[in-house]
């Protein structure tokens, strides 16, 4: 199981996401340009010390992410989806896709990827914080595979 943060715009946002990644021992790939400098100083101060334990990669562009994953499925957390979190069924080697906080992925990555799938909510709101659905779409991945860290398979 991984973890894919397309261009992401928020250096707050991908701190709480490496924080998550080390809690769960999930690797996490930053598919950039970010909307952000990239640094040590922003990123410890969004993750605290939790980011410097996440195993991270850093890609230069969507080329080179995706030859660095094969063959794992790549699945797209988006609200365009019509698979839900809770009917999908995950696998232990799933790359979890998060698109940009702005503005997603573009429409030629929705094509691309191997599955789309939403996080049901009340019909009123648009969305959640993408560390928030992170957190949310990962524990359900590694509920369904047995990968909870520190639980016997």
């Amino acid at each position: 199981m991984r973890i894919a943060l397309f261009q992401p715009d928020i250096a707050g946002n991908v701190g709480a996401i490496l924080r998550i990644s080390a809690c769960f021992g999930v690797p996490c790939d930053i598919i950039e340009p970010c909307g952000f400098a990239f640094s040590d100083r922003a990123l410890k101060r969004a993750g605290m010390d939790y980011a410097a334990k996440a195993i991270l990669a850093r890609h230069a562009d969507w080329s080179e992410f995706r030859g660095s994953i094969a063959p794992s499925r790549l699945v797209l957390m988006t609200t365009k989806a019509s698979v839900s979190l809770t009917s999908f069924e995950f696998r232990p080697d799933d790359v979890l896709l998060m698109g940009s906080e702005s503005q997603g992925v573009p429409a030629e990555i929705h094509q691309l990827v191997d599955a789309r799938v939403y996080i049901p909510m009340r019909p009123e709101f648009r969305s959640l914080n993408i560390a928030v659905s992170t957190g949310i779409a990962l524990a359900e991945a590694l509920r369904q595979t047995n990968q909870f860290p520190g639980e016997d398979a």
